[in-house]
């Protein structure tokens, strides 16, 4: 059996042996390596599949990880896993213990900044290129691999206007596939395009912000890509290589569809097919009852609008775009201008749902504060992926909503219990003449009907699913299922009593003052950090009204979860069915 090329490489010190005629083969290797994997563990397959060529040589040009590389968004470093000594364990990718889907400091030298949330690259490489000035160190090379969609975020405009001036030899490689996770939109979008084109005679935009612009080269074209970073590292200023890539190259279907393949779940690595679910009837994903009840909303009320920060297929907003184009919105890579863009339609009389992932609304926590619930303008916040979100892991993770926005004034937060709840509080929320924030989950709910008439929700008000004696537990959102199963599954449930709080704020005053009269000890669980979360509220309620009794806050610990699946991170976290059980039985 002939070696492999691949199987030589466990450095970029052993990759810079090669000769140069032979790198072509070994992006070959690369590529049908990573389909091979990802055909069976999942993972993202697109972006990583795009910058082969590149990854390839960037480590055969620059002395990583003496030379700092960042990759942005951290999605396309697989292959720069593999041949950064990570091959023989990239099958661990994203599983519980294994490696992380995204570069992480702490997992290798060669990950020089964690890169889960996009934008950040320049930023993070220019601070590392100043530091490099300031001691001196003028050989180092500080390089930011950065997607047209990524570039376009305010962040990363405000890095290029400082770095333009900043005298340093970073490198910025513009990785131009026109696709994020779905495609790329906005006037810099075009702009590139034209640039592709050759339509253009004045100056780039980034020759306009005092950069050396070198492109656009053919990004799979290995003898040109080494010919121009050679030179580029000759050059001593803030420079940028614009290069034309194929997001899912090497693979026909991922090539041909590539929002499905950005990450396609489990396919056929022989032919690309995706391996289809055997069973159809399954409960819908709750980004689709979001999706398919904004839809209906919309043909009833004129006045809504959807907005979201370059996430319409994940957010299901993608049907209301198709529904009625002029009313939905994709602003890009955006969540600052989401929030506010939002808050600026609002206030001219429009019902404005703004569909973002929990883990990006922490990008835009000032424009929640400052341009909504400061001026009390009725946002409908649609907060998808809230809770743990399994094998993306640490960086999406959406588990601090809760805790930083039930402390901002004038906010309604509310969680719902199932799919039944969330469209009735879509449909509630036009109505209400305040912002409010509704979260839910990543993944399926367990209805497979849930498509009922419209009721309105009660603002404020929970429910008691359950009647009990001695303990009372208090849940927010899905989470509930998990509660209700572990106390069937202790079988001596009389003592029990369960209640969905809905509400996080404002909470339930009437129900709590019911609860903490009837049951001897309390118990709150939620699926996000206990610190200053939902059980914290409940502690504020029973201090400022003097209830003495017991409390236990069952959530996630001060931590970062790793990534997982949701079952592993929950038995992890303590609120698994199993974990909850246990914590009942301490009780009882």
């Amino acid at each position: 059996m002939v070696k492999k090329l691949l199987d030589s490489i466990q450095s970029p010190d052993d990759l810079k042996k090669l000769e140069k005629e032979k790198l072509p083969e070994l992006a070959k290797e690369l590529r049908a390596y990573i389909i091979q994997i990802i055909a069976a563990k999942e993972g993202h397959l697109g972006a990583s599949l795009g910058v082969v060529e590149l990854t390839i040589a960037l480590h055969y040009v620059f002395n990583t990880p003496n030379d700092v590389l960042v990759w942005d968004v951290g999605h396309q470093a697989y292959a720069h896993k593999i041949l950064t000594g990570r091959k023989d364990i990239f099958h661990t990718n994203r599983q519980l213990n294994g490696i992380s889907g995204f570069p992480k400091r702490t997992e290798s030298p060669y990950d020089a900044f964690g890169t889960g949330h996009s934008s950040t690259s320049i930023s993070a490489v220019l601070g590392m290129a100043i530091a490099s000035k300031i001691s001196e160190n003028k050989t180092k090379q500080h390089i930011a691999v950065i997607g047209d969609a990524s570039i376009a975020s305010g962040m990363a405009f405000e890095a290029l206007n400082h770095a333009g001036v900043s005298n340093t030899n970073i490198l910025i490689i513009l990785n131009d596939n026109a696709i994020g996770i779905d495609p790329s939109v906005g006037a810099l979008k075009n702009y590139f395009t034209t640039v592709k084109e050759g339509n253009t005679t004045s100056d780039t935009i980034f020759e306009a912000l005092n950069f050396h612009y070198s492109g656009p080269v053919d990004g799979h074209n290995l003898d040109l890509l080494i010919k121009e970073l050679e030179h580029l590292k000759t050059i001593n200023k803030p420079k940028v290589l614009h290069i034309i890539t194929k997001k899912g190259k090497g693979l026909r279907q991922a090539e041909e569809n590539q929002v499905t393949y950005h990450a396609p779940g489990k396919f056929d690595a022989q032919t690309g097919d995706l391996i289809k679910k055997n069973n159809p009837s399954l409960p819908s994903k709750f980004q689709d009852v979001f999706g398919e009840t904004l839809v209906e909303l919309a043909k009833q009320n004129k006045k809504i609008i959807g907005i979201t920060p370059a996430m319409p297929t994940g957010s299901s907003l993608k049907l209301m775009m198709e529904t009625f184009p002029e009313r939905a919105f994709d602003v890009g890579i955006a969540e600052q201008h989401a929030v506010t863009f939002s808050a600026g339609m609002a206030t001219q009389g429009f019902t404005v749902y703004c569909a973002i992932y929990s883990t990006f609304l922490q990008r835009a926590y000032d424009q929640v504060i400052h341009d909504v619930c400061l001026q009390n303008i009725p946002v409908v916040f649609c907060i998808d992926r809230a809770g743990l979100v399994g094998e993306d892991g640490a960086t999406h993770h959406g588990i601090f909503d809760i805790s930083f926005l039930r402390c901002i004034p004038n906010l309604i937060v509310f969680a719902p219990r199932n799919e039944i709840e969330l469209q009735n509080i879509l449909f509630t929320a036009q109505s209400i003449k305040k912002p409010i924030a509704i979260r839910y989950p990543r993944g399926r709910g367990n209805l497979l009907y849930w498509k009922k008439p419209f009721k309105k929700i009660d603002i404020g008000k929970g429910v008691t699913l359950k009647a009990g004696t001695k303990i009372a537990v208090l849940s927010i959102g899905t989470i509930a299922d998990n509660v209700t199963k572990a106390i069937y599954e202790l079988g001596e449930t009389k003592h029990i009593g369960h209640y969905d709080m809905r509400f996080i704020k404002p909470l339930d005053e009437e129900l709590l003052h019911t609860i903490f009269t009837s049951y001897k000890i309390i118990i709150t669980i939620e699926d996000s950090v206990k610190h200053g979360g939902f059980g914290s509220a409940i502690l504020e309620f029973a201090s400022e009204n003097g209830y003495t009794q017991p409390i236990e806050i069952v959530g996630i610990s001060d931590t970062f979860p790793e990534h997982g699946t949701v079952e592993e991170l929950q038995e992890l976290s303590g609120i698994s069915i199993n974990q909850i059980a246990e914590t009942l039985k301490k009780h009882l």
